[in-house]
């Protein structure tokens, strides 16, 4: 093995970077600050945390992505869960847990849909702080289910940290895993649309 590389994969310099994300307040800080959001321009992509740290770029998947690995650095279980929306993007987190409550790491353009506090009793709770702010740009409340927490070393055998092809394994995975509802048809048909203050407020920073 070389001598550069070090725990999980990565080099010295990255795995110092990493440990310096001591809180997953400092890791959600790290994201909003250092990393652009990656509005794909050039196609989509999927990159691994590696590649995130070096082109500090990255959407909502590639930002839960980055904020497992950072977790996994600082002890943690590299956990995400997947946000489920109707005619939207679906949104993904990284998840820990303190204290018996959840929390989250996230990565978004829209203001609303990044970190939350662990002061979430269950996942569901944890899911459910999102609806009000999960919307799509014709102000339809989007959001409809969330999947069971994904523990990413089942995807260690492709070296998910690191590699530097895209990671659409976990991308598919995510697809493909039942997803639990949020809200019945019967709600989801009385639904009212986003108000135009809260809807201008999730736009802040909009790129």
């Amino acid at each position: 093995m070389d001598r550069k590389m070090l725990e999980n994969g990565f080099h010295g310099r990255e795995l110092g970077i990493l440990r310096r994300l001591r809180t997953p307040e400092r890791i959600q800080r790290f994201l909003d600050e250092d990393v652009n959001y990656n509005k794909e321009k050039s196609g989509p992509t999927c990159r691994s945390p590696r590649r995130v740290l070096a082109d500090r770029l990255a959407h909502c998947l590639e930002g839960a992505l980055f904020g497992a690995a950072a977790l996994r650095v600082q002890g943690w279980e590299p956990l995400i869960l997947d946000l489920e929306a109707v005619r939207d993007d679906d949104h993904v987190l990284a998840i820990f847990r303190q204290r018996g409550c959840w929390g989250a790491i996230a990565k978004s353009n829209y203001a609303g849909l990044q970190f939350r506090e662990p002061v979430y009793r269950t996942l569901r709770e944890l899911a459910m702080s999102y609806f009000e702010h999960y919307y799509n740009l014709e102000g339809e409340k989007t959001l409809r289910s969330y999947s069971r927490p994904v523990n990413l070393r089942r995807f260690d055998r492709i070296s998910w940290m690191t590699a530097q092809e895209d990671l659409w394994a976990v991308s598919d995975y995510l697809f493909a895993i039942p997803h639990r509802r949020l809200i019945t048809t019967g709600v989801e048909r009385r639904l009212n649309r986003m108000g135009p203050r809260l809807m201008a407020a999730g736009k802040v920073g909009f790129v």
